[in-house]
């Protein structure tokens, strides 16, 4: 059982940045495929950013290309999000997933994929 802790949310103004960070326990953190997903109110869990249990590959939701960026440390079990030139649309809930099995190509962006979920943490984007 993977236990995960998100970190760092809260209120920004549109165009500022914020970082996300999501602690792991329980399994080896070099094992794990991450990812990052968010729900808006009134809206479904909606993928935003995922990366690879090595940290080569990375993938994102277009949405969010080219702003955002994710990496991992896997000394310390974290991960974390950056997210530069925020938007009121990127405000939601943000959750940390992991994934203790092989992840293949092109389903990172697949919440089914994914067995353990943190609890998450608000962002909140003003205009």
């Amino acid at each position: 059982q993977v236990q995960l802790i998100e970190s760092g949310g809260g209120m920004v103004q549109a165009g500022g940045s914020m970082t996300l960070s999501c602690a792991a326990s329980g399994r080896r953190f070099s094992n794990l495929g991450m990812g990052w997903f968010r729900q808006a109110p009134g809206k479904e869990r909606e993928f935003v950013a995922a990366i690879s249990r090595s940290g080569r590959f990375t993938d994102f939701a277009d949405s969010v290309k080219g702003r955002f960026s994710i990496s991992r440390d896997n000394v310390k079990n974290t991960m974390s999000l950056q997210m530069n030139r925020l938007e009121p649309e990127d405000t939601a809930v943000y959750y940390c997933a992991a994934n203790a099995n092989a992840i293949l190509s092109g389903t990172y962006s697949d919440m089914g994929v994914y067995e353990s979920w943190g609890q998450g943490t608000q962002v909140s984007v003003s205009s």
